[in-house]
């Protein structure tokens, strides 16, 4: 599987570069990150596609190796939504987390060392269920579903 850090340097460089899309290799980890930010209001829109275009219908017809996904992304006032994305869980260091300090990191109040979420700002947890893999942590608070948290953008 691939590492959610390459993700999060690909989004932030793209909103400091002011470019309005971005392709990302297509795999279920990224598009549950890109879900949740596009839910957040951090993207427009996301799309798959293939190396050159955000074509759907190229999509299914092209290799494994050449299937993207584009991220549409948002500015408000020429100004980038999304201003900091970062590692929460690293490899070396992984940050798993109960319902109740997940409570506390969306209550604002710090869990293990992690800092509590600010105005604005969302964390994506990876959970063991099947049915929400990928969820912010409210919404995983919401559910009562614990996890590994993988990043945090504001």
């Amino acid at each position: 599987m691939p590492l959610p850090h390459d993700l999060c340097a690909r989004l932030q460089n793209a909103f400091r570069a002011r470019h309005h899309s971005i392709a990302v290799n297509h795999s279920t980890q990224n598009l549950g990150i890109l879900s949740i930010l596009l839910r957040a209001g951090f993207l427009t829109s996301i799309t798959r596609g293939t190396i050159e275009s955000p074509d759907p219908d190229a999509f299914t017809t092209v290799g494994e190796a050449e299937r993207r996904i584009w991220a549409e992304l948002k500015f408000r006032d020429d100004r980038a939504v999304l201003n900091h994305m970062e590692l929460v869980s690293k490899p070396s260091k992984r940050i798993f987390m109960d319902i109740g300090e997940i409570r506390r990191i969306c209550s604002g109040r710090r869990a293990q060392t992690i800092k509590p979420l600010g105005m604005g700002e969302v964390a994506v947890v990876k959970t063991r269920s099947q049915e929400h893999e990928w969820l912010e942590a409210r919404e995983a608070l919401r559910l009562g579903l614990d996890g590994e948290v993988v990043c945090r953008a504001r």
